[in-house]
């Protein structure tokens, strides 16, 4: 009798969350013409990193359009944003990105994430409303949708994050677009750990002189860059595989016939774990250093912002392979996953 009566049970859950499911999946559908259309109003109009200002206005005034609360110039920042449906119970959010890169507009695919943390949202609060209308109840639960600007380089999420629009979230989903290459067999992957990223500058100081008529009286400051840029590529040799060391030099003179007084590089760290990218950051500044050291110039490292390693919860993601399946979309889902070697403030 006991047995019978939890299997009854079960089924029945089982056959809810499909229903669940399926109206979800209406209503993201009957939405699918205002979908498509932020999604082309973002592509067509790439913006940088804390500029998205007609990403911004698009989204929320499509937001406010369809009956929702939105609150414009979320957490201190001019184009982050969120919505937020339901009351009581647990949180879940979705990240919308919508940043673009120089030079290549939306290479990244970030109006498909914008579109796709939207359709989420919609999807989940219009089934929300019909269970309230049906029932004469609310189910306790709420939906925040979380505009994060500026994540190609900038780390829009961390002031977001300092802000508390996380503190009450249980969990906080987004997904990614990529090539199909990339999951040979399947058509996007459900686990994909990211690794930790330090991001610095460097500047160095010597001192400016006529390259051609006095040059002894100069400090090159672009030959302490060299030196460092150097001493990274022969210290890759000792560092394990999985990590990565990115730089370039954003300042190196003006003129050939000017000894440079300032150089700068920019660079980028990323480890598997922040404490493995700590270490190794030791290591880098013995580089630059030394660097500053042999061409006798004066040197400064600021410190920029920092993402953590990200590490997807193991349990959402093999929901979300299930859902996928359900679909007729197959995705990877290898929990011992080693992940890809980029790194996102989705992280931090």
């Amino acid at each position: 009798m006991t047995a019978a009566y939890f299997a009854s049970t079960s089924a029945s859950s089982a056959a809810e969350k499909d229903d669940f499911a399926a109206q979800i999946r209406e209503a993201i559908d009957a939405k699918a013409n205002e979908l498509w259309e932020i999604n082309q109003k973002i592509h067509s109009n790439p913006e940088l990193g804390f500029e998205e200002f007609k990403a911004h206005d698009n989204i929320t005034n499509m937001l406010e359009s369809l009956g929702f609360q939105v609150t414009r110039h979320a957490y201190g920042l001019e184009t982050a944003f969120v919505a937020e449906y339901g009351q009581g119970g647990r949180v879940v959010a979705f990240n919308a990105e919508y940043d673009a890169l120089p030079g290549i507009g939306h290479a990244c695919g970030h109006n498909l994430i914008a579109m796709m943390s939207i359709a989420a949202f919609i999807g989940v609060a219009e089934v929300l409303k019909k269970q309230q209308l049906s029932s004469g109840r609310s189910i306790p639960g709420r939906i925040r949708l979380i505009g994060t600007p500026a994540e190609e380089g900038f780390g829009g999420k961390i002031p977001i994050i300092k802000a508390g629009a996380y503190e009450d979230v249980d969990a906080c989903l987004m997904t990614h677009p990529g090539p199909f290459t990339e999951c040979p067999g399947f058509s996007g992957d459900a686990y994909m750990p990211t690794l930790a990223s330090l991001k610095f500058s460097v500047e160095y100081t010597g001192k400016t002189a006529h390259a051609a008529m006095a040059p002894w009286e100069g400090v090159n400051a672009l030959d302490a860059a060299v030196l460092a840029y150097n001493g990274i590529g022969v210290l890759r040799q000792q560092t394990h595989p999985s990590n990565r060391i990115h730089c370039v030099v954003s300042k190196g003179g003006d003129r050939p016939n000017i000894i440079p007084g300032n150089a700068a590089l920019d660079c980028y760290i990323r480890s598997p774990s922040v404490k493995i990218a700590d270490e190794l950051l030791e290591r880098v500044k013995n580089c630059f250093e030394g660097a500053a050291l042999q061409a006798g110039c004066t040197m400064n490292l600021q410190m920029k912002n920092t993402y953590a390693d990200l590490r997807p919860n193991k349990a959402l993601a093999t929901v979300y392979a299930k859902n996928m399946a359900n679909l007729g979309s197959e995705v990877r889902c290898d929990l011992t996953s080693t992940g890809v070697p980029g790194s996102t403030d989705q992280g931090k």
